[in-house]
């Protein structure tokens, strides 16, 4: 554990946690710096390096769509063998307790359901990187098909079914919102009594509007990020700490808790199972 998150913080949390019905949680870049994907938008971050594509430019330039998928080859190149982080571990466990019911996140890189949540519970809202799809038509694409086509014909390829733009199925700077998923995230905001917002600088529009509508929803609202966020004096508990840590430390601390009220409950015969009495 972190030096600067206490006990008493880990403790919270886990009541929290042990108290709620319906879990939401909100996920952004910080959850998957533990496995080895970094925070774009941070200092040394590939936007630092590479000023980012319009989708219009991506839409009107072959030249920009063409630099648009060597990036994302060296990203992927680079990124696409990451794993579930602890963080995305615990997540897991909070939906196979029956406590969580979806998660809403920024990010694109599919560690949620490869840490085994079911793909109906993420909601994605910045979309996937794992494949591509055409702008028109919606078709599914594979990422190596369309490295193929490029390689084979030196321009990036159009829909074999409609003849329209290929993308990566990720959400681009200045392209419009999937109103499905931002519904779906609405909705889970709404009904969550719980809402965690790991590892998220809330400063992103409009997504950092979720917390805030969880909140007045009558949710209780924790943030769980290594630094401060502008959303921290309204949140009912803040953390700042590692996120793998913390939230590994909270499964241990509810495994611990149910161990006991398992252990304590009383036998068939009226008695503790934990007291090792028995009747001659």
């Amino acid at each position: 554990m972190a030096d600067d998150v206490s006990e008493d913080q880990i403790d919270e949390l886990a009541r929290m946690v042990q108290r709620a019905a319906r879990i939401v949680a909100f996920t952004g870049a910080g959850i998957s710096t533990e496995s080895g994907i970094p925070d774009f938008r941070s200092p040394g971050g590939f936007w630092t390096r590479f000023k980012p594509i319009e989708f219009a430019d991506y839409l009107a330039s072959e030249e920009r769509r063409m630099e648009a998928w060597r990036r994302y080859f060296i990203i992927r190149d680079t990124f696409g063998d990451a794993k579930p982080g602890r963080g995305h571990q615990a997540i897991a466990r909070l939906a196979l307790m029956g406590k969580l019911t979806h998660v809403i996140t920024q990010n694109i890189d599919d560690l949620h359901r490869a840490s085994g949540l079911a793909p109906e519970c993420i909601i994605e809202l910045h979309g996937n990187g794992t494949y591509a799809k055409c702008l028109t038509c919606d078709i599914r694409y594979e990422l190596e098909w369309v490295r193929s086509q490029i390689a084979d014909v030196g321009k990036p390829p159009s829909c074999t079914s409609c003849g329209g733009l290929i993308k990566a199925a990720t959400v681009s700077f200045g392209q419009p919102m999937p109103q499905e998923a931002m519904a779906r995230a609405r909705a889970a905001a709404l009904d969550t009594d719980l809402f965690l917002a790991i590892g998220s600088s809330l400063q992103v529009a409009p997504a950092m509007g979720f917390p805030v509508l969880a909140k007045n929803g009558g949710a209780r609202l924790v943030i769980l990020n290594r630094d401060p966020t502008a959303l921290d004096d309204f949140a009912d508990l803040v953390i700042n700490g590692d996120i793998g840590a913390v939230m590994s430390a909270v499964i241990a601390r509810l495994a611990r808790e149910n161990e006991s009220v398992v252990r304590n409950q009383p036998s068939p015969a009226g008695q503790s199972v934990s007291s090792g009495s028995s009747k001659a």
